[in-house]
């Protein structure tokens, strides 16, 4: 097999890609097609502040737990059925969006809506069956960063097709639109594609509820790894809790706080119930597999794809009050920001093929690390034109670390690729809460040091402890053979 994608052949696993990244695409232009008709939404419903925020939290709510759920179903039961799924059922729960008659049913319409963004993980998964160890770098950079434009092209598109609509009821059909869309493409994608190529197999988890880890360390590192996605839920009630929004009341906040300790206590037993075997009888040596790999990589995800979450939400305000730039020009100039997935996040995945998993990731975090710290430097004085080229910066790096992060996810273990994406998929959400939250304390200078810290940070993690998956590994065959797969 050539090692360049011929993007034009539109055959075999070409053609796979294409249609998951245009899957993924339309899952992300559905899970943002609410943000650039909010001013319309806003007037429409009579919004204060305060709601409109509550309705721009609940939209991410979800997606952090239901990456973990998706991550478990998508190994369990193939792309095809559950990419197909959550097209047709978000496309549903546009509609139920678009005829919302309050608040409240604007609220729960968008939280559900949250669970679209679960649609990511799923197409890591279909790429990892279909393209070689020595392709998948590049072809998960294409899948990501051109699905990841989705939430551009909704920015783009919709506030102009609600105003050739037109009347009081545009803005519904231009949210309508996305979700007749994503319901058409759903039924497409399940005839048009199939879990693997002809004649492999595909693997499935051999229990589900959990990960599997193979030795005692790596279960108490899973047990903690755990506990930040939870803590993110929290960290949502608390911003929706009387201290904050006051959308819920006091005793409806502390109810979430216990059911989250509860859930969380949940997924530790099924943790330990996946892998109790681990601690009577030791797991042969080519099934192991160092889960630290799996934790480091969930924290890179946060610091990059965390990141740019972040400076997507609060670059157009920073241009405004730094610099005096008018909301028009400060949007236009932000905007460059999201674009550039269209390149870095491929460029990354194709360094990564090319020179190497943890030696693309070293390069990357350390450029992070570099260009954040500058931008931690700005100040009023500095020419826009030099702000604008230092974010830009900061975003090549952060963005082809993300392409990188997930050039080595499919590698780990093919059986679980689902759950490991699922995992580093939720962190990734997790950075972006934990980022902005940050900014709600501090001056922007100071966030952009944190973020340049914390890549300073996982970088001296990946320097120590990132082991890059070399050679093959095994995965059983239902007839009880064992099947080596190469991942170098």
């Amino acid at each position: 097999m050539s090692e360049k994608l011929n993007l034009l052949s539109f055959k075999g696993n070409i053609r796979i890609l294409h249609t998951t990244w245009i899957a993924f695409f339309i899952s992300f232009a559905v899970w943002f097609n609410h943000a650039p008709l909010m001013v319309v939404i806003r007037q429409v419903f009579h919004l204060s502040d305060q709601e409109v925020g509550v309705l721009l939290i609940l939209n991410v709510a979800l997606t952090i737990p239901a990456r973990i759920l998706v991550g478990m179903l998508v190994d369990r039961h193939g792309p095809r059925l559950m990419f197909s799924g959550i097209l047709i059922l978000s496309g549903g729960l546009c509609f139920v969006f678009a005829a919302a008659q309050n608040f409240q049913q604007l609220a729960l319409a968008r939280f559900l809506l949250g669970f679209v963004g679960a649609g990511f993980v799923v197409g890591i998964r279909m790429i990892g069956e279909w393209f070689p160890a020595r392709q998948t770098g590049a072809a998960q950079g294409i899948y990501g960063g051109w699905g990841n434009f989705g939430s551009a092209a909704s920015a783009m598109l919709l506030p102009a097709l609600a105003l050739w609509i037109g009347g009081d009821n545009g803005w519904r059909y231009a949210i309508a639109s996305t979700g007749l869309i994503a319901i058409v493409y759903g039924i497409y994608y399940f005839f048009a594609v199939s879990n693997t190529p002809k004649g492999s197999t595909y693997f499935k988890p051999k229990k589900m509820g959990a990960m599997e880890v193979t030795s005692r360390g790596d279960f108490a590192l899973y047990l903690l790894m755990s506990a930040p996605i939870y803590g993110a839920l929290a960290l949502l009630t608390w911003k929706l809790s009387p201290a904050n929004m006051k959308w819920f009341s006091a005793s409806a906040t502390y109810a979430i706080y216990v059911a989250i300790g509860a859930l969380y206590s949940y997924q530790a037993f099924h943790i330990y119930l996946v892998n109790k075997d681990i601690f009577t009888k030791p797991v042969p040596e080519m099934f192991r597999y160092p889960f630290r790999q799996v934790a480091i990589l969930d924290l890179a995800y946060l610091v990059t794809f965390g990141s740019e979450l972040a400076l997507v939400s609060m670059l157009p305000l920073f241009y405004v009050d730094t610099f005096g730039l008018s909301a028009v020009h400060a949007g236009l100039v932000a905007g460059a920001y999201p674009v550039m997935n269209l390149i870095a996040r491929p460029g990354g995945g194709i360094l990564s093929d090319r020179i190497g998993r943890k030696r693309s990731l070293v390069i990357l975090f350390t450029g992070m690390a570099l260009s954040f710290g500058l931008l931690g430097q700005v100040e009023q004085t500095w020419a826009v034109p030099l702000v604008v080229a230092v974010t830009l910066l900061c975003g090549l790096f952060a963005k082809a670390g993300s392409g990188a992060v997930f050039a080595m996810v499919p590698l780990i273990q093919r059986r679980m690729t689902g759950q490991i994406a699922g995992m580093a998929g939720a962190y990734g959400n997790v950075g972006g809460l934990v980022f902005l939250t940050v900014l709600s304390f501090v001056a922007p200078q100071v966030f952009f040091l944190v973020i340049a810290g914390s890549a300073g940070l996982v970088l001296l993690l990946m320097v120590l402890l990132l082991v890059e998956p070399r050679g093959k590994t095994a995965e059983v065959l239902e007839d009880g053979t064992v099947q080596l797969i190469e991942v170098s």
